[in-house]
């Protein structure tokens, strides 16, 4: 079959005819040009006294900025240091926690193996009580000793602020 193109032809919409006259006229203004007076500042001499009064409070200003420019300086020495510390107490404790998980997982993977080769229940009862026992030892101690770890790494990292904060009031 043969296809048949149709099309179709629109015819364009006539545009509103554009005014080209306005129907009244707006009076056109101009800025009025003002010109700035000219005020001649008089040359005075400044007194020693006023002289002398500026220079110090310029020499004490440059003093204080000395003086905060170095209280800024170390106390970001003592962040940066507070910082580092807490990184790697935190490693640390993150480390310790690891490794107290992998003994727990050990010690349950023994007591699965010794209940597979289980003979009788009581067999089972008696192997699971023995290791519920020993676990309980064990965790209590794991547990001691992360809050020991916890205590001294909070510790160490709180030093360094104190120290600060310290020799910031003998200071001042």
């Amino acid at each position: 079959m043969a296809e048949v193109q149709t099309s179709v032809k629109t015819k364009p919409k006539p545009v509103a005819a554009v005014a080209t006259e306005a129907k009244f006229e707006m009076p056109k203004f101009e800025m009025p040009k003002f010109e700035m007076p000219k005020f001649e500042i008089p040359t005075m001499e400044v007194p020693p006294a006023f002289r002398e009064a500026a220079e110090k409070g310029i020499a004490q200003a440059k003093d204080n900025y000395e003086k905060m420019k170095s209280a800024a300086e170390q106390a970001t020495d003592v962040l940066e240091e507070t910082y580092a510390t807490a990184s790697k107490g935190c490693s640390s404790y993150g480390l310790k926690v690891i490794e107290t998980a992998r003994a727990n997982s050990n010690a349950a993977f023994d007591l699965f193996g010794e209940l597979l080769g289980a003979k009788s229940y009581s067999e089972v009862v008696e192997k699971t009580t023995a290791y519920m026992r020993s676990q309980f030892d064990t965790v209590t101690a794991q547990t001691k000793e992360l809050a020991e770890h916890a205590q001294k790494v909070a510790t160490e990292t709180a030093e360094p602020i104190k120290a600060s904060v310290s020799s910031f009031g003998k200071a001042a």
